[in-house]
């Protein structure tokens, strides 16, 4: 019984296949039309150099000028014709749980290139997001800051002019069902 499923499926596997080995190649006139008819989000990528990706920036850090972490980037609120208006931030809470919804205007936000520059060591995350060991060292060893590449498409993180109390204090974003 086994054995007649599979001739059936060989034998359907190969029709499908000649058929798909028969059909002929378009001429270079098709070709040629259809090249010149390319949608316009086909165009060099070289042309979109200095874009961000907006998936990237979605989860973004946000901090304050003080360097106090205020949330992160959870969403972006675009107009009709993509122009993006307003950003949604996350404020406190624990993984998402608790976390207060507030809805600013893309242009009050700025976006940086350069990594938070912390004052005290004790401040500053560990490289590579590990934590820090346990090891201490004796003497006066420094060691330079890593260089850190920037990425073409997508900034470091956000500055926002506002304390995480006075984003608490906004009114709670919330999407419309309608």
């Amino acid at each position: 019984m086994l054995a007649k499923y599979a001739i059936a499926g060989l034998a359907g596997s190969a029709l499908l296949a000649s058929v798909a080995f028969a059909q002929s190649p378009t001429s270079s006139a098709n070709t040629d039309q259809a090249t010149s008819a390319a949608p316009v989000a086909a165009a060099d990528t070289s042309s979109f150099k200095g874009n961000w990706r907006s998936s990237k920036l979605v989860g973004l850090n946000v901090y304050n000028d003080s360097n106090e972490s205020l949330g992160s980037i959870n969403d972006l609120l675009t107009d009709k014709s993509g122009n993006i208006k307003a950003v949604v931030i996350g404020v406190g809470g624990f993984l998402g749980v608790g976390e207060h919804l507030v809805s600013v205007a893309f242009d009050k936000v700025k976006f940086v290139d350069d990594p938070i520059a912390y004052t005290g060591a004790s401040s500053a995350p560990a490289p590579g997001g590990a934590r820090p060991s346990s090891t201490t060292t004796t003497g006066a060893a420094t060691t330079a800051p890593a260089v850190v590449k920037k990425n073409p498409w997508y900034p470091d993180h956000a500055m926002l002019s506002a304390t995480k109390d006075q984003l608490k204090a906004m009114p709670e974003f919330k999407y419309s069902t309608e």
